[in-house]
């Protein structure tokens, strides 16, 4: 950030009055910038014992797979962030959304938000953003290719929860991926067999 949005004079960097950090402020009409993090919402759609994932047509990690979920947007709640991602990603439809996982990142500014969702009905087609999405069972859930730490300690705890017979809210934050553990955006290939897929 260099200019103010208000009346376009440079920008410095600086400590306010009264604050504990450096802001941008702008030194010719007093404007203090604040920057804040931004909040991914998402569902975990789920129909019958299957989980509906959407395998990413767009980078940050193009050909890898994901929950359907996105950057919400001026004037919405973070239900109705998530069912506009569901849909926007997987041309789905869910409902009976309960909050599940609230996960900060510091590291990237964001905080992702999960719910757990039911579709309404095992219609889905991937989105502009999508290559592929398909229901999964546990056992078919493609670790080694999910796309985002989020979405995989998300998956992870839910079906934990889930064989435990009792879900519970979950909120957690995630240090950077360093090493054997950051994604691979390799070797992405993977057959449809024995899962409802829909592709472009």
């Amino acid at each position: 950030m260099k200019f103010c949005s208000h009346c376009g004079a440079s920008l410095v960097v600086k400590i306010p009055p009264g604050e504990d950090r450096e802001r941008h402020v702008c030194d010719q009409c007093g404007t203090i910038h604040y920057q804040n993090p931004k909040i991914i919402a998402g569902c975990i759609p789920e129909w019958e014992d299957r989980i509906l994932l959407c395998r990413r047509a767009i980078e940050p990690r193009l050909g890898l797979w994901t929950l359907p979920a996105g950057f919400m947007e001026l004037g919405e709640t973070l239900e109705q962030a998530a069912t506009r991602e569901t849909l926007e990603e997987a041309c789905a439809e869910v409902d009976e959304l309960q909050l599940y996982t609230v996960l900060s990142l510091p590291h990237v500014d964001q905080v992702h938000v999960f719910f757990r969702s039911r579709l309404i009905r095992p219609d889905f087609a991937p989105g502009v953003e999508s290559l592929e999405t398909a229901l999964f069972h546990e056992s078919e859930i493609p670790w080694e290719e999910l796309a985002f730490s989020t979405v995989r300690k998300t998956l992870r705890d839910f079906f934990q929860d889930r064989r435990q017979g009792s879900f519970t809210v979950r909120v957690t934050h995630l240090p950077p991926a360093t090493g054997a553990a950051k994604i691979r955006s390799t070797d992405t290939s993977r057959s449809g067999a024995g899962r409802n897929v829909a592709k472009t």
